[in-house]
């Protein structure tokens, strides 16, 4: 039996609560709430852990953000999701390499964006100077500025869009949204690497998702390979500015594509994946139907499903 270990904030632990509020089963002590899927059950504790587990752990996990990938249940205590040989020297902080990072894993509506940064160790200081840190810690409008800026410093970076279509598609098709993020993470460090060839990185640093033997494997299955000097590392954002500035691209790119939709919609659609999701969702379909979904949320989520007492 596989299972995942998320620390998330107690603001994300209630909208979990309520995206869950359909599959919920009595809660043990000190717990939040808890519940089943097929794939596995979910507790949520007051300390900000969630924990999945079952058959398929991260089909859950997935949704909600980075997370390390499933590990076999032990009695005895776990090691570290960063203790791997994939750990990164902390000399590669402060050195010239790419940092890649994801948005809109976790939100119902709208793609999931991928970008990969360039940070040579002669612009920190800039970069610093931008305000350029973990995009969590920042609203979205001055991530959208600080975007702007980064473009305007010409740093190199590359990003992919998944939208929805291509999304569900894929998921029909058996992909995890882990393989999804795997290979577009891949592809976004090959066209950043290709941009500043023949300059080469003292290192590449992906935020870690998931374990890289998993990573690695996923690649595997589309016959691909990991890139030299890769390293993963969880929170990775917190400690390299070139991850930071790839979640702040990524993040922005994600802001733009919900604007997108919005106005396609006629209405704001809100992010994440609670209940205002799911009267966004009722309401999309009262006006465009049902076959507007697939254009514009990931259908696999449990949304898809409680949007339907608002129709």
């Amino acid at each position: 039996m596989g299972q995942i270990v998320l620390q998330v904030t107690l603001d994300k632990i209630q909208e979990m609560k309520t995206a869950y509020s359909q599959t919920a089963k009595a809660a043990p002590p000190g717990a939040v709430f808890a519940a089943k899927t097929p794939s596995c059950s979910i507790t949520a504790y007051k300390s900000g852990k969630v924990l999945f587990q079952g058959k398929a752990p991260e089909t859950e996990a997935d949704k909600w953000g980075t997370s390390p990938a499933a590990s076999k249940s032990s009695s005895t205590s776990k090691p570290s999701v960063n203790d791997h040989k994939y750990a990164p020297d902390p000399s590669l902080f402060t050195a010239s390499h790419i940092g890649s990072d994801e948005a809109g894993t976790g939100d119902f509506f709208g793609p999931i964006t991928v970008a990969s940064a360039y940070v040579d160790k002669s612009q920190v200081a800039l970069l610093k100077e931008l305000g350029v840190k973990d995009s969590k810690l920042l609203k979205d409008d001055v991530i959208q500025r600080i975007a702007k800026d980064l473009m305007l410093a010409e740093m190199p970076y590359s990003l992919l869009v998944m939208r929805n279509e291509k999304y569900n598609q894929l998921q029909q098709r058996g992909w995890s949204q882990g393989k999804m993020k795997t290979m577009m993470h891949h592809h976004a460090i090959q066209k950043l690497l290709a941009k500043i060839a023949p300059t080469m990185p003292d290192g590449i640093l992906i935020d870690q998702f998931q374990l890289p033997s998993t990573y690695i494997k996923h690649l595997a299955s589309e016959g691909e390979k990991l890139q030299p000097d890769v390293s993963f590392m969880t929170k990775a954002e917190s400690y390299s500015l070139a991850v930071a500035a790839a979640s702040i691209i990524s993040r922005a790119s994600f802001l733009k594509e919900m604007d997108k939709l919005s106005k396609q919609a006629g209405f704001t659609i809100p992010k994440g994946a609670s209940a205002a999701v799911d009267q966004a969702a009722g309401r999309l379909i009262r006006s465009k139907g049902r076959q507007a979904l697939p254009v514009f949320t990931k259908m696999h989520f449990a949304n898809s499903t409680k949007a339907e007492k608002y129709v």
